[in-house]
């Protein structure tokens, strides 16, 4: 006899350490809804402890940057064939991209030419920069999932389906992060302050982005001795590089300014920033993650130079601030800085800055929680509940 057929079969892609989180919490609402429901494709680690199915690891997608990509594009090719030529065969009710447009609208607009439904979770940041993309996303993707409120009017503008569903990490952050318990568990006095850097999820932005942050650090600790640092890293991959570049005196700002002692951390990144007094922290979601936990912040942005130049010199960027909280509070509210305006010296002056006004920390937070309260909507449930609609699939929740 046959085994009976899942009632929904979804294949999945996410990109990166933030791709894998969202698929997680995805997969864990899906089944909520469709107990049988069978997942499979590019998964990280917290997908795959959900159920899914891997055929690769999401790590491989994690590359940024218009020319950076360049030299992993065959590769990059030949996976989105491979992919393509299994999803056909296996033939989902649905197919989602989670994040990493630059791969899952190619693969996208494939699956749906051979009659897949197909869904993007998470929205590129189309209305910030390269807006011709709409068009693109309109022709691959039958629905758009935002995370940010502001998103879903651009999307109707060009009459593209799209559905705010809230920030799953604002439903896993709680509103009031336990900063006494954070410091207990990560052995840290209660008076003490702590200083969180966070250099990103890829190994490129580390690589970028990581000698100024120990620079910075260097910088703080010299100003403010006592000073403790943590600094999670989201892979092993990335902790190597970091640990590296700890090693390299060269990256110290002067002899006399040697990099401080760094607690270096597995993963834990809500726990550090529960932790932290403030924080360094490259654009991405990881700036998100310090907004909902009510953290001062530093943000920090670093592409290859000829990426910038092309950016800058086709007016490719099309709104005055890059980092998430600026862009959800729609002004700028936290200090960012971009290629060769990021330095040692220029982070922690502004880091330094910002904690020691009480006034503007108490404010800084009130403005946190308010964006916190208005992304925390259940998103992976709403995200699940819309797949579901859309595939013609009756949920159990």
């Amino acid at each position: 006899m046959n085994a009976r057929k899942p009632s929904l079969r979804v294949g999945i892609v996410a990109g990166e350490a933030s791709g894998d989180t969202l698929g997680a919490a995805l997969i864990a609402a899906l089944r909520a809804r469709v107990p049988d429901v069978q997942v499979f494709g590019v998964a990280g680690p917290k997908m795959l402890a959900a159920g899914c199915e891997g055929w690769a690891s999401s790590d491989e997608l994690a590359v940024m940057g218009i020319v950076e990509v360049l030299s992993h594009l065959p590769r990059l090719l030949r996976l989105r064939r491979s992919l393509v030529r299994r999803f056909v065969q296996a033939a989902p009710d649905v197919f989602v991209g989670i994040d990493a447009p630059e791969f899952n609208l190619g693969l996208a607009k494939r699956l749906k030419s051979a009659g897949v439904r197909t869904v993007q979770y998470v929205s590129p940041q189309v209305w910030a920069w390269r807006q011709g993309r709409v068009r693109t996303i309109g022709n691959a993707c039958d629905l758009v999932l935002c995370l940010l409120p502001f998103e879903t009017e651009f999307y109707e503008r060009h009459h593209v389906r799209a559905e705010f569903v809230g920030h799953p990490l604002a439903d896993q952050i709680p509103l009031d992060v336990d900063r006494a318990g954070a410091r207990r568990a990560l052995g840290i006095e209660p008076d003490a302050t702590v200083i969180a850097l966070l250099p990103g999820s890829r190994l490129g932005e580390v690589e970028r982005l990581g000698g100024d942050f120990l620079s910075a650090a260097a910088w703080i600790a010299s100003r403010k001795p006592g000073v403790r640092f943590l600094a999670p890293m989201a892979s092993p991959r990335v902790r190597d590089a970091f640990e590296r570049q700890m090693a390299n005196p060269s990256l110290a700002p002067s002899p006399a300014l040697p990099i401080p002692p760094i607690d270096v951390l597995d993963g834990q990144a809500h726990r550090a920033l529960a932790a932290a007094d403030g924080v360094i922290v490259a654009s991405g979601t990881a700036t998100l993650e310090t907004l909902l936990s009510g953290r001062p912040m530093v943000v920090a942005y670093r592409l290859g130079a000829v990426t910038a130049f092309l950016l800058k010199r086709f007016g490719l960027v099309k709104v005055p601030y890059f980092s998430q909280p600026n862009l959800l509070l729609g002004r700028r509210r936290v200090p960012e800085f971009f290629q060769n305006e990021v330095s040692g010296p220029a982070l922690g002056e502004a880091l330094l800055a910002q904690i020691g006004n009480p006034a503007e920390v108490a404010q800084l937070q009130a403005e946190f929680r308010a964006v916190h309260e208005t992304l925390r909507r259940g998103g992976a449930e709403r995200a699940a509940d819309a797949i579901l609609e859309y595939a013609g699939v009756k949920g159990a929740a």
